[in-house]
């Protein structure tokens, strides 16, 4: 069997495409605050007092990635999590003062990096990427069930 033609394969360019985000989030963005971090930081900073399974699923993290997520920001200081006073069984989060600090660097930085990742298309094909990721990406989640 000849050598696959890896351009045409999904899997291989969200890896390249991942590659890519990673590199100038850690050049524009932060080298401390991951993505996913930051995706959870600007949960709880747009709604306060979710519990994990909530951010989780607003993130769009699974279990034990948004687990060890706000594990590292509790660690930091970027995130309190409290017991909820109406049901003793589940914790709830809050942003610390820090972590609204670290949010407000960050939002800018995440919207200029977005801007480069973006920059080789125009706005029309922008929006037309932004759409057909996220239409793969919904229908991906569904796979797990």
């Amino acid at each position: 069997m000849p050598a696959l033609d890896l351009s045409t394969h999904p899997g291989h360019l969200a890896r390249r495409l991942q590659q890519a985000h990673t590199l100038l989030w850690h050049t524009v963005v932060s080298e401390d605050v991951t993505s996913p971090q930051f995706a959870v930081l600007n949960a709880l900073v747009e709604e306060a007092g979710l519990d994990q399974r909530t951010v989780g699923e607003r993130v769009r993290l699974d279990r034990s990635t948004v687990a060890e997520v706000i594990r590292r920001l509790v660690d930091r200081g970027l995130l309190d999590k409290v017991r909820d006073p109406k049901d003793g069984r589940r914790s709830v989060l809050h942003a610390t003062d820090e972590g609204h600090r670290v949010h407000r660097r960050l939002a800018p930085r995440t919207t200029r990096m977005n801007q480069l990742f973006l920059a080789p298309l125009n706005a029309e094909e922008q929006e037309t990427f932004l759409g057909l990721l996220q239409r793969v990406a919904d229908a991906a989640e569904g796979l797990r069930g």
